[in-house]
């Protein structure tokens, strides 16, 4: 094997035209579109962590509703309960009143109707001790001492 000190030139110089015209025409699209490809590739990236981060507020955010949420069912569900026991207990208090006005009604409803029995014994009292006493006496004393010696009989008698 020889080497051919032309051939070997003509191909050197081949080569070189051969890189200048691929780089002239090949490299530099071939550049732009891998630099092109890589600025999409680095833009999804971006976004794709932008949106992470997105949803992971957008997580944040509801789970934070979510305890307000529970927190406000909580007092809701507490002040009802409270408003139940203070209407439980005006209801009980009214009732407890309303009880006591009807005692109250009735003992004065009863003292009325004792006075009245008590007058009404009194008054039957003296017509039986008019009786008796018109009786024992047949006309020997005038009403007047006749009235005294009632009022005097019921004294003793205590009605």
């Amino acid at each position: 094997m020889e080497i051919n000190l032309t051939t070997v030139i003509i191909t050197i110089i081949n080569f070189i035209v051969l890189y200048l015209i691929l780089k002239h025409f090949f490299f530099a699209p071939v550049n732009s579109t891998i630099t092109t490809r890589q600025e999409e590739i680095n833009s999804k990236i971006r976004n794709a962590n932008e949106n992470e981060k997105k949803s992971q507020q957008l997580v944040a955010q509801h789970d934070e509703l979510l305890r307000n949420s529970k927190k406000q069912g909580r007092n809701i569900v507490e002040d009802y309960k409270n408003k139940a026991e203070r209407v439980s207990e005006d209801i009980l208090g009214d009732a407890h009143k309303e009880a006591q006005l009807i005692l109250d009604r009735a003992k004065v409803e009863a003292e009325r109707q004792k006075e009245k029995v008590q007058a009404d014994i009194k008054n039957q009292v003296v017509d039986l001790a008019m009786l008796v006493s018109a009786k024992a006496l047949e006309g020997s004393i005038d009403e007047k001492q006749h009235r005294k010696l009632i009022e005097d009989f019921i004294a003793k008698v205590g009605i």
